[in-house]
């Protein structure tokens, strides 16, 4: 099988050769004997002289140099402006751009495709020439989605990769440390700095038996959910162990680790095995195989750690796959989860639709040649008793390798067959890039879906949308059947069983190889002339944000107090309308807070229609209201106050952009998702935690706030605020940060570029 060629390829043998070293010096300087695997992982990629031997899970911030760099479109462009400020002629570490985002599902695969490229033909050409520029590989759209086409061409079990995108994590199911992160952390690793991360803590899962009928390995992930919820994963690595991980393939443990995103975790990663070999052999990579291989030991962790797990993991999970139901979660969090056998009395009790008015399968969280083949074997005996699906059936192939080898195979024709619509290899739905007709705004309905986020308007932009996810499987018999009320397990269509769902692994005469639309940096970029239009209005260069005056913080105003979940969705909204204005700081800006919750009124404050970047869009009255006070008079600067996790959800650093562009100078939470915490300190906003949780109430939008003696700002202290309400009352805060010494820099020089620039 041919394989690809990079500018700045990963050097796989020197990195096999080099690891059993590394991580015996970890293990020396650490002053341990045993380590898990992701400790081997991430000590094995500390930055040159940046080794911390007393590092605290929780406490320390390690500085790495990740092996790789991968950015979706929608993402990719805020992250190459940053990174043309660095004066980088090339990018340090290996990297690729997937145009996989602004593809919108319509009408079908050929249609939708063609729609894409003539409606982003500017986007796509700014990042085919900056990538060829600064010799990063492109993938057209059509290609497939960034997290399968990483796991076919790119991960490798020991790497460390980071990616624009929350779903990065998808790679630890072939053994790579893989994490989302925002735009500037990209930059910033292209640009040659080191990466910085909390070193998580780590919670074990063992899993034990094995998974057989209807049981998927989507249900590992939906019931982990159910214990941990949202929150249960921030700041920590999902570590998997135990006989049991033997009995999932690689694309389904990458299911698995995709979906730890929803836990909130840093990533999730599973121990090397034969399988992932099988997996790298299949996808023509036998040699990185081969060379895993002969460490396979090192790709584990110790025999230590896993006879006495409680020593090592800061909390063990057991769960046994022999017992595992298939889950369903939703609507509106991804927590929210019920074995199915409980699902249609559920339906009744909360009086939920009971049917589904559309029915979505694939995803990066589900679009393996597995998957389809799964849910193929159910449609071939649906198709043999002459059973259609009765609603909706959508489907996504994960990349264009896979598109091919279902076609050769025939699962393309029966799904067809039945009734489903094949979309293009690219999100779509997923991420809000849905132009649905069937529903009418505001209609309430249902859907279920293989996807991994469910958040409201999430998929369709309609709020009263109920949005299920299940594994592919089970949407596959929801679609056939058309009611919730429907348990494939016990219950019958028109007199027909539907049968246990079957597939193996891998495609028994290999993947048809496919790289199409994949173009290589030439060796010397120079010459090439990155293309934006000086009055487009789909993208503008970006100009480094001020510095600060080192001056206290006085006056501020409260735009806004959001209550309850606040997403990153709900503080910079996807969906068709802004999509298209990822690369427009400016532009996009306009949808700050669009979605949040108003802790006054308790609800979102309607938008305001109006022309933004040469196109009706719905923009914010808190955008409206910033830009209002940032370009009147004696402008001090604003404040957002959020509750707890703030900022969960998709890494897109447009929400900590926008609030920067339009003045936002502090933020303060109850507590913080990290990559939103992140990528406030990287464009020199102050994230900053209520020293105590009930602090909340004391603030009000309007009110005024004082933040003090930031002169003296250092890791682990305190900062002082004072809130002036509008009676002139004035009350005292302690306020709680994590900013390292480093970030303080940031903080110093306006944002992590303008200190990068400095240095």
């Amino acid at each position: 099988m041919p394989t690809l060629q990079e500018s700045k390829p990963v050097d796989y043998k020197a990195f096999y050769s080099a690891l059993p070293d590394r991580i015996a010096q970890a293990k020396e300087a650490l002053g341990k004997s045993a380590l898990t695997l992701a400790e081997k992982i991430l000590f094995a990629h500390t930055f040159p002289g940046r080794f911390e031997a007393d590092a605290q899970r929780g406490k320390t911030i390690l500085a790495l140099r990740p092996d790789r760099v991968a950015m979706q479109d929608a993402t990719a462009q805020m992250a190459m402006l940053q990174f043309m400020q660095s004066g980088r002629s090339q990018a340090a570490v290996a990297s690729t751009v997937h145009c996989d985002h602004l593809i919108r599902a319509q009408s079908g695969a050929k249609e939708d495709m063609e729609r894409a490229i003539r409606d982003n033909e500017e986007v796509y050409n700014f990042l085919r020439t900056a990538s060829a520029k600064y010799g990063i590989g492109f993938w057209k759209p059509g290609s497939g989605i960034i997290h399968q086409v990483v796991l076919e061409k790119y991960a490798f079990p020991g790497g460390l990769m980071i990616g624009t995108d929350s779903h990065t994590p998808n790679a630890g199911g072939l053994g790579m440390i893989a994490i989302g992160v925002g735009g500037a952390d990209a930059a910033e690793t292209m640009a040659g700095l080191p990466w910085e991360v909390l070193y998580p803590k780590l919670v074990g899962v063992k899993l034990t038996g094995k998974m057989s009928g209807w049981t998927a390995s989507k249900d590992v992930i939906l019931k982990l959910l159910d214990q941990l919820t949202t929150k249960g994963g921030t700041n920590r690595i999902i570590e998997y162990f135990g006989d049991g991980t033997a009995s999932f393939s690689t694309t389904g443990k990458g299911t698995i680790t995709n979906m730890g995103a929803e836990l909130g975790a840093t990533t999730s990663i599973f121990p090397f095995d034969d399988k992932m070999a099988d997996y790298l052999r299949s996808t023509g990579r036998p040699d990185v195989a081969e060379a895993a291989m002969a460490v396979k030991a090192h790709l584990q962790a110790d025999a230590e750690v896993l006879a006495n797990p409680t020593q090592y993991y800061d909390e063990v999970i057991e769960i046994n796959l022999s017992e595992l139901e298939p889950h369903i979660v939703g609507p509106h969090s991804p927590d929210r989860a019920r074995p199915i056998s409980a699902f249609a009395a559920e339906i009744e009790r909360e009086g939920f639709p009971d049917a589904p008015s559309a029915t979505l399968i694939g995803s990066c969280t589900n679009s393996s040649y597995e998957d389809i083949e799964r849910v193929a074997s159910i449609a071939r005996a649906a198709q043999a008793s002459d059973i259609k699906a009765k609603v909706p059936l959508l489907i996504t192939p994960g990349s264009d390798q896979v598109l091919k080898t279902i076609e050769r195979d025939g699962q393309l024709e029966v799904l067809n067959q039945v009734g489903g619509t094949v979309l293009a290899n690219a999100c779509g739905p997923c991420i809000g890039n849905w132009d649905r007709q069937d529903i009418e705004m505001g209609q309430t309905n249902a859907i279920i879906t293989s996807f991994n986020r469910n958040f409201p308007k999430r998929n369709d932009g309609n709020p009263e949308t109920l949005a299920f996810i299940s594994s592919p499987e089970i949407v596959m018999a929801y679609a056939l059947a058309g009611t919730f009320k429907f348990n494939p397990l016990t219950d019958a269509i028109n007199g027909v069983k539907l049968p246990e769902p079957t597939a193996p692994e891998l495609p028994a005469e290999g993947f048809v190889y496919s790289d199409n639309g994949y173009e290589a940096a030439p060796a010397d970029g120079s010459g090439v002339k990155v293309e934006v239009k000086d009055d487009s209005t789909r993208l503008k260069l970006l100009n480094p944000f001020p510095a600060w005056n080192g001056a206290d913080y006085t006056g501020l105003y409260v735009l806004l107090k959001t209550q309850g979940q606040t997403t990153t969705d709900h503080i910079s909204p996807a969906g068709k309308d802004w999509l298209p204005l990822r690369g427009h700081l400016p532009g996009i800006s306009y949808n700050m807070c669009r979605g949040a919750v108003d802790a006054d009124t308790g609800e979102v404050a309607p938008g305001i229609d109006m022309e933004i970047c040469g196109r009706q869009r719905s923009a914010s009255p808190w955008a409206l209201k910033a830009l209002e006070m940032r370009d009147g008079p004696d402008f001090k600067g604003l404040v957002i106050v959020g509750d707890e996790n703030y900022g969960e959800g998709s890494s897109r650093e447009h929400a900590a952009m926008s609030p920067r562009l339009l003045g936002v100078k502090v933020v303060i939470a109850r507590s913080f998702a990290r990559i939103h915490e992140t990528n406030l300190k990287k464009q020199g906003i102050l994230p900053l935690v209520f020293s105590q949780s009930g602090d909340y109430s004391l603030i009000k939008k309007g009110d005024a706030l004082d933040v003090v003696d930031l002169a003296n700002l250092v890791p682990g202290k305190p900062v002082t605020a004072y809130v002036v309400n509008h009676q002139g009352e004035r009350t005292e805060l302690k306020l709680n940060h994590s900013l390292t010494a480093e970030q303080i820099g940031w903080f110093k020089a306006g944002s992590a570029m303008n200190a990068a620039n400095q240095n």
